[in-house]
């Protein structure tokens, strides 16, 4: 073994926990999120836009370092293609704590993409609802017929946009 090995070994680890830290904190914006999504709380949702966005500037800063130790794999003659393949090309002591890790930060992400649809759909559903309303504002809770005569656009106008009733 080579003395190149115990840096990206270290930088694996390092990496890793780091990515554990930002999903971890990832995980926790996303859950707020979803309970101010919940109580309609759009202050409140805007005010979490500045954690978001350094937690997305933790990951590219990540994902660089990944990028980095990746090509260092790469000239030590292993498999570059993941973190997971470069781990499992480790030597023994290393490898099993490293693939754990990876595995970790695998199910974390996951995690993080269930939390990120669930947030998704709500907001959809919210969006939808809210279209609905303003539906039912502007035609007075009256839907147009699918088939028939058309009526005028004033029988179909909601009380809140005109006089008529």
């Amino acid at each position: 073994m080579n003395e190149a090995s115990p840096p990206l070994e270290e930088g694996i680890a390092l990496l890793l926990a780091d990515l554990s830290a930002v999903q971890t904190e990832m995980l926790g914006v996303l859950r707020d999120k979803c309970q101010r999504l919940v109580s309609q709380d759009v202050g409140q949702i805007k005010a979490l836009q500045p954690a978001e966005q350094a937690l997305i500037e933790r990951l590219t800063a990540i994902q660089a370092r990944r990028e980095a130790l990746l090509a260092q794999a790469e000239q030590r003659g292993l498999p570059a293609e993941s973190l997971k393949a470069v781990a499992g090309a480790l030597p023994d002591p290393p490898r099993r704590g490293l693939k754990k890790s990876v595995d970790a930060a695998r199910s974390q992400a996951r995690l993080l993409q269930h939390q990120s649809l669930t947030n998704w759909v709500l907001a959809q559903r919210t969006l939808l609802h809210l279209s609905q309303l303003l539906e039912i504002v502007a035609t007075g809770g009256k839907p147009r017929p699918t088939y028939g005569r058309k009526e005028p656009l004033s029988a179909t106008s909601g009380a809140l946009m005109d006089r008529a009733v």
